[in-house]
């Protein structure tokens, strides 16, 4: 066997620690290169701008370049024109069936003021049905006795009543011919005949006014019916209606509405309640008045006083002008100024005394929210929205300050809670019943 001889063992050898360090070498090398190329990119940083280069300031967020108070004007003012336009639709779907809406707030007046009978039947034992009917019967056929009573006094004196405006405006027409304002004769005569021209003039729309008319008398039998059908319902099954309404609100704030409603009605009934009785009060003491003063028709006078006294502030200023100008047209300027001290006396007893005793601070509301609320309500639906539109406003304040207190009770409610108090627990604080006791 040949043996390898020394030299080329040697010189293999050689070669093999030569490339071991060639590999040790390059493998150094490359480890060299890539963290010099990591150094730099990490190190390097853009070069500074010269010192002759204007300085630019960094541009804000448009959002922080906006200035506060115009920020919260704009968040406002999205929400306000999306109240309006809610508004707006609302008012538009009232408007397209405001008869229905009236007949329903007047079902809801009438029932406010014939509810409590309701009650007290109910407590003496007599069964539900039976005591709504009673009451309901009663109610319309003293309504119905007070519109023929009306209509009868009318009718009974008004050839009467005429002769004695004829009268009237002669001793006005006399008194102008004598006055100190020198009217003459022929200016009364020109006045007079410009009156009947203007009246053939719009015979046309007099005519129109007419016809017009008798779909007011259809439209207002209509509306009575649907009134009378209401309120029978209402009598004899409010409770129920009321837990149905309920459940059409979200169940988070369902509690709060569920004690908000009775608290509403008991501030609509104290309402209906003590409007009645100061309008009785006002009728029956300038009726006396008027009566005395030997003012024709004033018996009828006396009613229409009291049912304009629904209408606050407004209803007592045209009544008692309508009592003043039939004094003076019938009787001359002294009854009718003795007719609007009588009027002025019991209104101002009214406002002062009557009011503040008999309504009380569940219904109080400022005079300025009235004014403004019956302009409104008249300026949409007429007498009736006029009406409405107080006992609207009143309830409303009632709401609104009752949800506010549970809002903040329930906030107390839940800052003091135990910790191991759960959700069902919560559930059972008082004043978070969903049916309003009846």
């Amino acid at each position: 066997m040949s043996r390898v001889p020394g030299w080329l063992g040697r010189l293999g050898a050689g070669l093999t620690e030569m490339s071991e360090r060639w590999n040790e070498r390059r493998a150094e090398a490359e480890r060299e290169r890539d963290e010099t190329e990591s150094r730099t990119s990490s190190d390097e940083q853009v070069p500074p701008p010269p010192d002759y280069a204007p300085d630019v300031p960094a541009r804000p967020d448009p959002a922080l370049a906006v200035p506060w108070g115009v920020r919260v004007a704009a968040e406002a003012g999205w929400r306000l024109l999306v109240l309006a336009g809610t508004l707006w639709v609302l008012m538009r779907i009232i408007s397209a069936v405001q008869l229905v809406v009236l007949a329903f707030a007047s079902a809801l007046l009438i029932t406010a003021l014939l509810q409590p009978a309701v009650a007290r039947l109910r407590r003496l034992g007599v069964p539900r049905g039976p005591a709504t009917a009673l009451t309901a019967i009663l109610g319309f056929v003293v309504m119905g006795l007070i519109g023929w009573f009306v209509t009868w006094q009318v009718m009974e004196n008004i050839d009467d009543l005429s002769g004695q405006i004829q009268d009237g405006i002669d001793e006005l027409r006399n008194w102008l011919l004598n006055s100190p304002f020198h009217v003459t004769d022929k200016q009364i005569n020109e006045i007079a005949k410009n009156l009947r021209e203007a009246v053939g003039a719009n015979t046309d729309q007099i005519t129109s006014a007419g016809l017009e008319g008798v779909t007011v008398v259809v439209e207002a039998l209509t509306g009575i019916l649907l009134a009378a059908f209401s309120t029978l319902f209402l009598l004899y099954d409010g409770k129920r209606i009321w837990q149905w309404t309920l459940k059409l609100v979200p169940a988070a704030a369902r509690p709060g509405v569920a004690g908000a409603g009775p608290a509403a009605w008991r501030t609509l009934t104290a309402y209906v309640r003590g409007t009645v009785i100061v309008a009785l009060i006002d009728a029956i003491f300038i009726g006396l008045g008027i009566y005395f003063l030997d003012v024709p028709m004033a018996v009828p006078l006396a009613v229409f006083i009291f049912l304009f006294a629904f209408i606050p502030l407004v209803g007592a200023v045209v009544s008692g002008a309508l009592a003043v100008v039939v004094a003076l047209v019938t009787q001359g300027v002294f009854t009718a100024v003795m007719t609007l001290a009588v009027v002025l006396a019991v209104q101002q007893i009214e406002g002062h005394i009557l009011q503040p005793f008999i309504l009380g601070r569940a219904v109080r509301v400022h005079p300025l929210a009235v004014v403004l609320s019956v302009a409104c309500g008249g300026m949409m639906a007429g007498i009736g929205g006029a009406v409405v539109a107080v006992p609207l406003v009143a309830v409303t304040n009632t709401v609104a300050g009752y949800l506010r207190a549970y809002s903040r009770q329930s906030a107390l409610r839940h800052s003091v809670r135990p910790r191991g108090a759960t959700a069902a627990g919560a559930a059972e604080q008082p004043g978070t019943s969903e049916v309003p006791s009846e």
